[in-house]
């Protein structure tokens, strides 16, 4: 192949609030149409004649991947009840294994059993694990295999998960009898939250529409046909998604209503026949436009997180409501609220202290309290290692009666450290550092700054670098953002990054607008009419980068996957001098077309993140002013693209990236070998890529060396 693809044009037309809009390839979502694989195949062939000249740093980076890895290794066994549970995996496999064994029922305080990476069937006294799931054994001969839904019932004789084969985030929920090992239940059609009832009697779960919105309810009783099972309650609206859990104290079915700025927790008594008057949904505070709100039950009361008085969030307590009976949030009582530079996330409830996760000057943080049962609580501690720069993770263990508070700290230069914290003393005992081969942190910096947004509001980002990289503007570099729906992207540390590093790259994580890094209004100002806050706050990061020598901007390369995505198609449009790469994976460019069809996934419930701009023609005029297909510069060259997709993905449709490939091919001037613009598309897997350890240093190795060799570091 010579050229790249061109899909033929057949033109459409959509008209909103006056204004039309000709889309030449709309035809391209039709995924059944043979006429469309062949052109998603023709893509993957195209790019991968442009990338054949990489291959020997694809293996390169393949075998550093594999170097930087721990091959064997063991999570830290947590406890539920009678059990300890935890997961492994050795050289040779591509998925972990889940294992457990007995605990001392006598013993709450008994210290973790120490499991060898290299025989994690058995502790070190010689107690013979039981083998749970043999995720590398189920996996052979999938393309794809992801599980979810991972429980295991109050009286510890049943496991369930949920298995996905195609990467749509559909799942068939298993229902294994853990004497026999035998899968005597399976369950179709089941997406994400499942909870057992207190007698281990029936599971509640989850189903979605045919939009993939999870609106629906269902309990199975155990051993019975899955068409005999039950419908418990249905969402009818169609802005508002579900999820739904167990409580931590075992009392209760959560049932979590939402869409983007309002909630409603609703409790089934999970002692209560499943079908009965007692088992029916009762609301802790109704349904009240702008209030969102969380619970965690503490046996005979709730903890609550809320936003009623205060923009980030509070936690209070609250009775528990009247079976029955709608309870209202005038019933919150405060208990503490949140310092400058906080905001409240959610809160884990144990018989002898709390865990409140929060952002703490745009970090994740964590506090514990003391269980009180006169409401007076008092801050014990916090949950940290006093780095300038970490991220701290709870381990939230399902277990009521568990004495201490498991929790792990990380940065880009600091590989995990998993802890137990005593919240009565405030002792902490380090249970296990990252296995992390050839790395060493001291051969790292790790700086965190500020860029100056156009508005002049600071935004942060912080980098990584080897030592011996110098700061003069003439190191490559590779800029991270995300910046949607509240969610924060923290200093993390990965195994894999060390192959940039190590190369003389600088690595760059920001936190635009948009996401959650900063606290509830550093959200607000990034998402419908001031969405394009997300994208002018990268640049500023991008341009303060350069500004102060860490690259230049032909040496620099931007990524972002999802609405991370969506980022980097419209950093792409507004500053396309500034970089010399990107890399767009499952990037939602076509956001406009999308919001406008709320028959596609995920659309209705995304109106309040994005606005309406079917009602709304101020909305619609926005969007149509920075959706990427829509504001390609003609005329102009762009940096060299990488688009990467998956046909199977339910959140990001194949589609998008597909159209703008074929847009930013016709209007820019980039060189198609110099500066290609590239789409792959995976043809069995969803929004996350591929599965599997190997399959997935494969998969972002081909991504990175694109990358490097745009910015001539291939050595």
């Amino acid at each position: 192949m010579n050229n790249a693809p061109i899909a033929p044009k057949h033109p459409t037309e959509r008209t909103h609030h006056g204004h039309t809009h000709t889309d030449n390839y709309e035809w391209l979502r039709e995924k059944t149409n043979p006429e469309v694989i062949k052109h998603l195949e023709a893509e993957n062939a195209w790019t991968d004649t442009r990338l054949e000249h990489t291959k020997n740093l694809q293996n390169t980076l393949v075998k550093e991947y594999e170097a930087h890895t721990a091959l064997d290794d063991v999570s830290v066994p947590i406890r539920l009840r009678n059990y300890w549970y935890y997961s492994a995996i050795q050289n040779g496999q591509n998925y972990r294994n889940y294992y457990r064994l007995p605990a001392d029922p006598q013993n709450p305080q008994e210290q973790p059993p120490h499991i060898d990476p290299q025989n994690p069937r058995q502790d070190q006294a010689g107690n013979q694990a039981h083998l749970l799931i043999d995720q590398n054994r189920d996996a052979e001969g999938h393309q794809f295999y992801q599980i979810a839904n991972l429980e295991i019932s109050p009286n510890d004789q049943y496991l369930t998960y949920g298995v996905d084969n195609a990467g749509d985030e559909r799942f068939t929920q298993k229902i294994i009898n853990l004497a026999s090992g035998q899968t005597i239940d399976e369950i179709p059609d089941v997406v994400y939250g499942t909870a057992f009832t207190a007698d281990s009697s029936h599971l509640y779960y989850v189903r979605a529409d045919e939009t993939w919105r999870p609106y629906q309810v269902w309990v199975h009783e155990i051993g019975k046909p899955a068409d005999t099972d039950q419908l418990v309650y249905e969402e009818k609206d169609e802005t508002y998604w579900m999820s739904i859990g167990a409580s931590r104290d075992g009392n209760w079915i959560i049932i979590h209503t939402g869409a983007t700025n309002t909630s409603e927790i609703q409790l089934i008594d999970s002692h209560a026949l499943p079908g009965s008057a007692a088992a029916k949904p009762t609301s802790v505070a109704g349904r009240h436009e702008g209030l969102e709100y969380q619970v965690e039950p503490a046996a005979d009361h709730l903890l609550v997180i809320h936003n009623l008085d205060c923009v980030d969030s509070e936690l209070a307590w609250a009775p528990l409501p009247t079976p029955g009976v709608t309870g209202s949030p005038n019933n919150f009582q405060t208990l503490a609220t949140p310092q400058e530079g906080e905001r409240y996330l959610g809160i884990n409830v144990y018989a002898t202290h709390a865990v409140l996760e929060l952002r703490s000057k745009g970090m994740a943080s964590a506090h514990y309290y003391l269980t009180d049962p006169n409401h007076k609580w008092v801050k014990e501690g916090e949950l940290t290692q006093g780095n300038p720069v970490e991220t701290v993770s709870v381990t939230n263990s399902d277990w009521f009666f568990e004495s201490n508070i498991r929790w792990t700290v990380e940065s880009l230069a600091t590989p995990p450290t998993t802890l137990d914290t005593d919240p009565i003393t405030g002792e902490n005992t380090v249970l296990k550092v990252a296995n992390t081969p050839g790395y060493k942190a001291e051969n790292y910096i790790e700086e965190r700054h500020w860029a100056t947004a156009d508005d002049g509001t600071q935004i942060p980002y912080t980098t990584i670098r080897h030592k011996d990289t110098p700061v003069d503007g003439t190191a490559p570099a590779l800029i991270y953002g995300y910046g949607s729906y509240e969610v924060s992207v923290d200093p993390m540390w990965s195994p894999m990054r060390q192959s940039l590093l190590d190369r003389g790259m600088v690595w760059a994580l920001a936190s635009p607008r948009g996401g959650g890094e900063m606290g509830r209004r550093w959200y607000e100002n990034g998402r419908t009419n001031t969405k394009k806050n997300t994208f002018s706050d990268f640049v500023a990061c991008s341009k303060d980068l350069i500004a102060k020598g860490y690259s230049a901007p032909d040496r620099l390369a931007a990524q972002g996957g999802s609405a991370g995505g969506l980022l980097m198609g419209a950093i792409a449009n507004l500053a396309p001098e500034t970089y010399r790469v990107i890399l767009a994976q499952v990037p939602f460019v076509d956001a406009l077309t999308t919001i406008l069809m709320p028959e596609l996934p995920l659309t209705a419930g995304e109106w309040e993140e994005w606005g309406n701009p079917i009602t709304d023609p101020a909305i619609y005029e926005y969007m149509r002013s920075y959706t990427p297909c829509e504001n390609i510069r003609p005329g102009t060259q762009y940096p060299a693209i990488l688009a990467t997709t998956s046909l199977n993905d339910t959140r990001v449709y194949y589609v998008e990236p597909a159209k703008w490939v074929q847009l930013l091919r016709e209007e820019t001037t980039n060189d198609p070998v110099e500066r290609p613009i590239l789409l792959h598309c995976e043809m069995v897997a969803g929004h996350a890529g591929t599965t599997g350890r190997a399959a997935k240093w494969k998969e972002v190795a081909y991504d990175m060396s694109f990358v490097l060799d745009q910015l001539g570091i291939t050595e």
